[in-house]
């Protein structure tokens, strides 16, 4: 039984055909359909338990049904990261899986770590983020089939290369409609005017931040360095010091990311100049690429936060 000044957090486990939803404290749980008519019925539920917070994983898009609705309606929805919930799991030393007992785990770690509501998505930005996930597929399957083409039998060759012919007029027609979903959107077209501003950020790069890491500009340049997963974190214990290392985040974001800081390296002055010195300083080429990928975020952060185009290194550039 729940008492009325508890704080209610409630976990949804989300399958392809049903919820599984449960709510902590105490151990009522149930199940329902994963459609509009049974989501519907979930929000009356929530609206009259008033819980704190409801924690859903990204499930490759099976949640976005329950999350756009329920965040319609002002509730307070939290999309979290799988990997942190089960890691989570683990040290409490849950290591069964089923979908009630997930539920449960997720109502958990919303108590424990209460991680922060963010503002959700709307129809525009769910458009722009599948285009952008459609653009990297389709990259991804053209460098396959290149890399095929070589050790091919000439039978198959003229198979693949009229794919990677169809695959080069995808990327050119998905390029076109990002474009033209970024100008129908005065914020996102002045956003990304102020990103390509920046040395080293082309319309990819560009349109992938806007896509997948809208948080761009509102977090410390810390909070976004561990969002994106260029944040290093400390291996220590005792009087041992490990090495400090990259974990987690965006990796689709970090991915953009690296090769945009590829290109900077190159040209941006300011990116360029930075790597050199820890380069002369005795860093790992991949240490420094990485404090230089953390680098540019925090500059893309600050101009975004500032509304600042990118002219010469100063001090806004590197603060956020």
């Amino acid at each position: 039984m729940i008492e009325e000044h508890q704080n209610i957090y409630v976990g949804i486990d989300v399958a392809k055909e049903q919820l599984e939803i449960a709510v902590r404290p105490g151990t009522d749980s149930w199940t329902l359909a994963n459609d509009e008519t049974a989501v519907d019925e979930l929000i009356q539920n929530m609206i009259a338990l008033n819980p704190q917070l409801i924690i859903l994983e990204a499930t490759g898009g099976l949640e976005e049904l329950a999350v756009s609705m329920l965040g319609a309606a002002g509730l307070p929805v939290v999309v979290v990261n799988p990997r942190q919930v089960r890691d989570f799991a683990r040290s409490t030393g849950r290591l069964a899986k089923t979908d009630r007992i997930d539920a449960k785990i997720l109502a958990h770690f919303g108590e424990a770590i209460r991680p922060e509501v963010r503002p959700l998505a709307n129809e525009q930005a769910h458009l722009l983020s599948a285009l952008v996930t459609r653009r990297r597929q389709i990259a991804e399957m053209l460098v396959a089939e290149r890399n095929r083409l070589r050790t091919a039998h000439r039978e198959s060759c003229l198979r693949i290369q009229d794919h990677i012919s169809w695959l080069k007029q995808e990327l050119g027609d998905l390029n076109k409609s990002i474009h033209k979903a970024i100008q129908e959107s005065p914020i996102w077209c002045e956003k990304e005017d102020l990103l390509r501003s920046v040395p080293g950020i082309g319309p990819v790069s560009a349109a992938t931040l806007l896509a997948d890491l809208p948080e761009l500009g509102q977090l410390d340049r810390k909070k976004i360095a561990a969002l994106v997963g260029v944040a290093p974190f400390n291996r220590d214990s005792g009087t041992l010091r490990g090495q400090r290392s990259i974990w987690g985040g965006r990796a689709h974001v970090r991915s953009v990311l690296y090769m945009a800081t590829l290109s900077a390296i190159r040209h941006n002055s300011v990116i360029k100049t930075f790597y050199d010195r820890l380069i002369l300083a005795g860093k790992k080429q991949k240490v420094a690429l990485v404090a230089c990928m953390r680098k540019l975020l925090t500059i893309l952060n600050a101009i975004i936060r500032h509304s600042s185009q990118w002219r010469t290194p100063s001090a806004v550039h590197a603060r956020a």
